[in-house]
């Protein structure tokens, strides 16, 4: 065969492979969005959504938002079809009759990968954050509450050794209850303020602290205390840090989430560990196309009994239980049990095995 004639057939498959995934994405969201506002129409009805909003803003970025969240679900019910189809009409036949190893004939399966990986990862790190802002905030304008803070016992470092702790912090009213300051200087305290509550004076940009008792430590361990009953200071939060949106880390791209995560750290606050499976999962995530696309050629290149139904069964079933898997890590690295890292690529270790264990079973 020549080099022309494998050129043809690199781009046939690249052509049926990007083809049927787009397909099946317009497909799935078209359902998706059906299935969306007949759910979401009574509240657009009652919030009087506008019609501009609702198209432009909600379902123009929910559709990338969407397609991504599937893309490698996509990307294996793409492989197994398309690769079924050609093994049933015999084509796969013909191309390692021709002199094509199966190894050659991946080539354009995994070119075709590799656009879509890319892809992937650049709507997860740049593109759809920003079209996240504006489809969260259209979903909490318009259908649900968008503010929340369920923390309790918060924890944070405000600036290097000044250390502030509230009880639980009100949303509502911007009240910090059960408040408290501590002050080091070369890891040894030297002072500590304690109060009932504080409260965000937003015609002065300051926290009003009530009730206060002050702990003041000098060099030699001489104490003195004062005590009042209201104090103005300008510390270095802000209300909006305790106003979290949900999920409002998908509204950070990839520098932004850096960013943040290096102050959560220096703040010393409790949900590092979920930024990080975050930040590391818009990695792993489109490599796991590669790992999806060599178990569909591997599973789907051969006859079976069962037809094509057989070969979608059967990976639908590796694919479900890949994302099962996935969760299932996650879980263990919030708890504190593994490494966010290895957590979150675990998975694609476990089932890049399994992929090169079915592509050497797979018919050369």
């Amino acid at each position: 065969m020549s080099f022309l004639r494998l050129k043809k057939i690199d781009l046939y498959i690249i052509k049926k492979f990007l083809g049927t995934y787009f397909f099946a994405i317009l497909i799935i969201i078209s359902i998706a969005v059906v299935f969306d506002i007949s759910e979401k129409v009574e509240d657009f009805i009652e919030k009087e959504a506008p019609l501009r909003a609702i198209v432009f803003d909600y379902y123009l970025n929910f559709i990338p938002y969407f397609a991504n969240l599937f893309s490698s679900l996509f990307t294996f019910i793409a492989v197994i079809f398309f690769t079924s189809k050609m093994a049933y009409n015999t084509e796969i036949i013909a191309i390692l009759s021709s002199g094509v190893s199966f190894k050659r004939m991946m080539y354009p399966f995994f070119v075709s990968a590799l656009i879509i990986a890319i892809l992937s990862f650049l709507l997860m790190a740049y593109i759809i954050p920003p079209a996240n802002e504006e489809r969260i905030t259209f979903e909490y304008t318009y259908i649900r509450n968008p503010i929340r803070n369920t923390d309790k016992d918060i924890h944070r470092q405000i600036e290097p050794g000044v250390f502030v702790y509230m009880k639980s912090y009100n949303v509502s009213n911007d009240i910090g209850y059960k408040f408290a300051i501590e002050n080091f200087k070369d890891g040894v305290l030297r002072s500590k303020l304690t109060s009932d509550y504080v409260k965000w004076d937003s015609t002065l940009s300051k926290w009003t602290i009530r009730n206060y008792f002050i702990r003041d430590i000098d060099s030699v361990g001489n104490e003195s205390i004062t005590t009042g009953a209201k104090i103005d200071t300008a510390l270095n939060m802000r209300p909006e840090e305790f106003k979290r949106m949900r999920n409002f880390t998908e509204m950070m791209n990839l520098p932004q989430l850096n960013n943040f995560i290096e102050e959560q750290y220096m703040q010393g606050a409790d949900n590092v560990v979920e930024l990080l499976i975050d930040k590391y999962s818009r990695f792993a995530y489109p490599f796991s196309t590669f790992i999806l696309t060599l178990i569909g050629v591997s599973l789907s290149s051969r006859k079976v009994r069962g037809g094509i139904g057989m070969h979608i069964g059967f990976g639908l079933l590796l694919s479900f239980s890949y994302i099962l898997f996935m969760r299932f890590t996650t879980m263990f690295a919030i708890s504190g049990s593994m490494n966010p890292l290895f957590a979150v690529w675990f998975p694609n270790l476990i089932y890049a095995i399994i992929a090169v264990f079915l592509y050497r079973l797979a018919p050369k």
